[in-house]
């Protein structure tokens, strides 16, 4: 395993009332086995193709001579989309240590639609030496459409509609979409999205392996991980002791049993803060339906503990904690040691011979003790490399965690009903604007009238 979970510390023998009982998690063994059976089908018949993607491998050479052509061409790529679309890219690209970020392009991954936020990144990039990656499963995002539109007059008077085919390349699904007609106008490239894989589903498809292979990274590697992680849970004798399983039946007695309607996921390195918001969207949106599900709370190591410990050791006791770790990077020299006076002279002697690194990993372990010691449930998640395949492992890890602990909370975890509202009600809101300067739709429709 390239990553070990440890629930101990969510158990009553170890922090007391808000803990588990060992009956509590083993009385969804049942739920658990049936849902197992129901995937291992899922799988044979290719109905959640999902769970074949950890296998697939005929895909990736169509990926890697788009990717071997941007790392050739571009100095700087830039990843349309928003949620689904561009959160598991993100976290993949955040694990790489910057030495390797280095040695391929610049990755911007533009998820928002904030016009200070979109200009400052345009304002960085030269558009001749620039290339673009547009995401879209169902081909009419609003807020993907409004930047590939906003960039497109540019993009066209700057490399010239037969340049645009070598600048960018969409991925969404088939169909008659609105991003399918832009690639058929302007003859651009096309990866499919397969439409049975949910957005905040897709990591190990294009959507997140094509950003992968631009950074140079193995998107190989990711499966693999993946696939180890997929091929331990079918084939654990006993699924409570599986780890994405263990913790399905964790969270849902938790909130069940003891009220935790909060689960914070606590990262103790800057490469796995994306992955923490990558899964703050996967929880979320697939368990919270019908008044069910935990609101998940992403939290930045050593920063947290100044502006949240408080709340979470001494409010509420709403909450369950994951907190992440894993091997740290030496930055610098240690600190000269007690005899140079340097600490001593600061008042840390504490802080001599010790490096930035130490500093971070015994504020995690002191930080996870101190959650325990105040009886707040704590599972603590560790990477023995932070690289493709562990990534790929946990990433797998938690999809699995989330569609389990829909089973046993009887929801659907690949639907999101309840978010279509608000975009019936953005899509009035635009219309009903004036076609005027500095409104949305005015830029929309220029663009549009461009193209």
């Amino acid at each position: 395993m390239s990553y070990h979970q440890n629930t101990d510390q969510c158990m009553a023998d170890a922090i007391g009332p808000m803990g588990l009982d060992p009956a509590d998690i083993d009385a969804h063994a049942p739920a658990l086995n049936a849902s197992r059976e129901r995937l291992a089908l899922a799988q044979a018949d290719g109905s959640l193709p999902l769970l074949r993607l950890p296998a697939r491998r005929d895909d990736i050479p169509e990926m890697r001579v788009i990717a071997d052509a941007y790392r050739a061409r571009f100095t700087d790529v830039v990843i349309l989309g928003t949620g689904g679309s561009s959160l598991g890219g993100r976290a993949l690209y955040s694990m790489a240590d910057p030495a390797r970020q280095d040695r391929g392009p610049r990755l911007h991954i533009v998820t928002n639609v904030d016009p200070f936020g979109f200009t400052r990144v345009m304002r960085g990039l030269n558009l001749e030496n620039t290339g673009w990656i547009v995401i879209s499963k169902s081909g009419g995002t609003a807020e993907t459409l409004m930047q590939f539109l906003t960039v497109l007059p540019l993009l066209r008077r700057t490399v010239g509609d037969a340049g645009l085919a070598r600048h960018v390349t969409l991925i969404t699904q088939p169909g008659d979409s609105a991003l399918r007609r832009l690639a058929a106008q302007f003859s651009l490239p096309v990866l499919d999205h397969d439409p049975n894989v949910g957005g905040r589903y897709s990591v190990l498809s294009s959507v997140g392996l094509l950003p992968t292979l631009i950074a140079g990274l193995d998107a190989e590697a990711v499966r693999k991980g993946a696939g180890e992680t997929l091929e331990r849970f079918f084939g654990a004798a006993h699924i409570t002791a599986d780890p994405p399983a263990q913790a399905a039946a964790i969270a849902v007695a938790l909130n069940k049993k003891r009220s935790v309607s909060g689960s914070v996921m606590l990262a103790y390195s800057d490469r796995l803060g994306s992955l923490s918001r990558w899964y703050r969207q996967l929880w979320a949106e697939s368990l919270g339906k019908d008044g069910e599900g935990t609101t998940p709370i992403y939290g930045t190591g050593p920063v947290d503990q100044h502006s949240q410990l408080q709340l979470w050791l001494d409010g509420p006791s709403d909450k369950m904690f994951t907190v992440l770790g894993g091997p740290t990077e030496p930055v610098g020299d240690a600190l000269p040691p007690v005899e140079s006076g340097v600490a001593t002279l600061t008042g840390l002697d504490y802080l001599a011979d010790r490096t930035m690194a130490d500093l971070m990993e015994c504020s995690r372990r002191a930080t996870a003790e101190t959650l325990a010691r105040s009886g707040k449930p704590v599972r603590l998640i560790r990477f023995d490399a932070i690289n493709e395949e562990s990534m790929g492992a946990m990433m797998m890890h938690f999809m699995l965690e989330t569609i389990l602990a829909a089973d046993l909370l009887g929801v659907d975890p690949f639907d999101q009903p309840a978010v279509e509202e608000g975009k019936v009600l953005t899509r009035r809101y635009l219309a009903d604007l004036s076609d005027g300067p500095g409104h949305a739709t005015g830029a929309a429709s220029a663009a549009l009238g461009s193209a």
